[in-house]
């Protein structure tokens, strides 16, 4: 397995992930996620591989069908009132095939960017978790990651 840089032609294999993640939370949420749509259109995910700010890894074999992806978000916090200046590594997905689950794949995505993150000068790397998907939390706790902030809701 290798992990690199995502670009077009892994696109097909990406949008595959997506769709299981919409079902995830799909099924966790379905007040707040619709089925059977895409995050992203190709043409915006075209735009996001092209963007060093929002770099996406992916996980290929060796024929280079992706079998997991981490979309992040490079953010600077500079001359904030009350925040001090650092840079952030936002992980807004992080998603391996449903059949390769339990391979450590995630963990090696997740270990890959957190090397990425610390080479370009990332104070931390952040992600958020909805709390229908009981699993990646558990997943990302494995990791030693730990609360961050919490968003609340009260449904009207």
């Amino acid at each position: 397995m290798k992990i690199r840089r995502a670009c077009d032609k892994d696109i097909s294999g990406i949008d595959n992930l997506l769709q299981q993640v919409l079902m995830v939370h799909h099924n966790g949420r379905p007040d707040l996620f619709k089925a059977d749509t895409k995050k992203y259109t190709d043409s915006e995910l075209k735009e996001i591989l092209k963007d060093d700010t929002r770099p996406v890894f992916v996980a290929c074999d060796e024929e280079n069908n992706v079998l997991g992806y981490g979309f992040c978000v490079i953010t600077e916090n500079i001359g904030d009132n009350i925040l001090t200046d650092i840079k952030t590594l936002y992980l807004d997905d992080l998603c391996v095939d449903e059949k390769l689950r339990g391979k450590h794949i995630g963990r090696e995505i997740y270990d890959y960017i957190l090397s990425y993150a610390k080479d370009i000068g990332c104070y931390n790397v952040t992600l958020n978790v909805w709390e229908c998907n009981g699993a990646a939390r558990k997943f990302y706790e494995s990791l030693g990651l730990i609360p961050y902030k919490t968003c609340m809701e009260k449904i009207l």
